[in-house]
């Protein structure tokens, strides 16, 4: 007799083991670092709460933020917390904390995993690395941090035996979460990306200000969501994880009606070549992810058609949603209990954001980053960004003109002197010091002269 044939094995799916931590009353412990729009929705989803999983605690530099967060919630009590000590102490006893320092929350022993939501860069960074420091995975609910850094990032992770990901909701996350599922069934991707409603790169906090206060965001987050940064910020994210290119810089963001359009609309050559990400302006169901396979094999082109997917050999499987808050303990889940990101980079950078003129900007400006009046960002594939000595949009804030720029043309370094060395700085030059571009052959022989 088969002497393991009455031991069946425990299951492993996230959902069982988080019922199970939920009956033993060892939820995962999360601190959250950022009680902005998206943070306070993270906090809601946590204290209503999601079994097995519990919000510990909150950092957020203005407390009222924070304490706002936890009313909207539902907590009614929760503790101030100066040290990792003192809020190890209260989270012990089942009262989450608040914090305006988030080292109290990366280096506290009664926290699992730490959740980025700032929208920062050198800050963000820091806290990641911390994070490491203190054997904590990390979720960058960051598309600003995790598309200018994001390689070297989980270079740091791995490094020290923990996970970094994005989040599944956002929409890498969805088109992530797509991918690997269509991969697992024996289908080839060769795209994947975003539905959009709407993409125009000259809007502005001013043209965004009215939209943001009637959903209580901030005004440059809203921007950015309008103009094609976070978009190419997101795509990004995607083509680090997937190793995909663009088809051309800013991608090719068909108008369509319905997101399966995309099949007969998106560039067969380069989505062959290697694979793209992309995006669909208009379509129905207007929100989500995508994924593109292709199929050749005729006998399985017939049951493709049979089903409603299309004629072929291009074929468009989506995700009619992305809801942030709502998918995140998802990917809690998955990091903690398997230590499977979402969304992590493959190997060294795919593709960068690039930042590119507005208006015409004139020598003597200060760029004003991400969600600005002075540049968007667009996503282009990084043997290209480097050729032309780019300067991302991430690294763009507090930069100087040196020179003018014209309309719609891209920034390079060239172009600006940088602020006072920065965190990423540093490691945007490691990462690229560990995955080096080739110079065109003119650069070189211009450098050997």
């Amino acid at each position: 007799m088969n002497s393991h044939a009455s031991k069946p094995s425990r299951n492993m799916s996230v959902y069982n083991v988080l019922q199970e931590r939920e009956a033993e009353q060892r939820p995962i412990r999360v601190g959250v670092i950022g009680a902005g729009a998206t943070g306070r929705a993270i906090a809601l989803q946590l204290g209503t709460p999601v079994p097995g999983i519990r919000l510990a605690g909150i950092a957020n530099r203005t407390a009222q933020h924070a304490e706002r967060a936890f009313r909207e919630a539902g907590f009614t009590e929760w503790g101030h917390a100066a040290t990792a000590q003192q809020a190890a102490a209260r989270i012990a006893r089942g009262t989450p904390v608040l914090t305006d320092d988030p080292q109290v929350l990366t280096r506290c022993g009664e926290i699992d995993i730490v959740v980025e939501v700032t929208g920062t860069v050198d800050f963000a960074a820091s806290v990641a690395l911390d994070a490491f420091a203190h054997v904590k995975p990390v979720v960058l609910v960051n598309a600003e941090l995790d598309s200018l850094i994001g390689p070297v990032l989980k270079v740091k992770a791995d490094e020290a035996g923990v996970v970094v990901t994005h989040t599944d909701g956002d929409e890498p996350g969805v088109a992530m979460t797509l991918f690997r599922y269509v991969q697992s069934v024996g289908l080839k991707p060769v795209a994947a990306g975003n539905i959009k409603g709407m993409v125009d790169y000259y809007r502005t906090p001013d043209t965004q200000r009215e939209f943001a206060a009637k959903n209580d965001q901030d005004v440059r987050k809203v921007t950015s969501f309008a103009d094609a940064t976070k978009l190419s910020m997101e795509t990004c994210v995607l083509a680090n994880a997937t190793g995909f290119g663009v088809a051309k810089r800013g991608m090719v963001g068909p108008r369509c009606g319905y997101v399966r359009e995309l099949a007969k609309l998106l560039p067969p050559e380069a989505m062959l070549a290697g694979g793209i990400v992309d995006y669909s302006v208009g379509a129905a169901p207007h929100t989500g992810g995508f994924v593109v396979v292709h199929e050749e094999n005729p006998y399985k082109k017939t049951q493709l058609a049979y089903y409603k997917l299309g004629d072929g050999p291009f074929y468009v499987f989506y995700t009619p949603y992305h809801l942030p808050h709502i998918q995140l303990p998802s990917t809690i889940g998955r990091a903690v209990i398997h230590g499977d990101p979402t969304v992590a980079p493959a190997a060294g950078p795919s593709c960068e954001v690039v930042t590119v003129a507005k208006r015409p900007l004139k020598a003597g400006e200060r760029l004003d980053g991400v969600g600005g009046f002075r540049s968007y960002g667009l996503i282009e594939n990084r043997a290209a960004a480097r050729a032309a000595d780019a300067l991302p949009i991430a690294l763009s804030e507090d930069c100087v003109l040196v020179r003018d720029v014209a309309k719609d043309a891209v920034v390079s370094f060239k172009d600006v002197t940088l602020p006072a060395e920065r965190l990423s700085d540093r490691l945007w030059r490691e990462q690229n010091e560990r995955w080096p571009v080739a110079a065109p052959a003119g650069r070189r022989l211009a450098a050997a002269a």
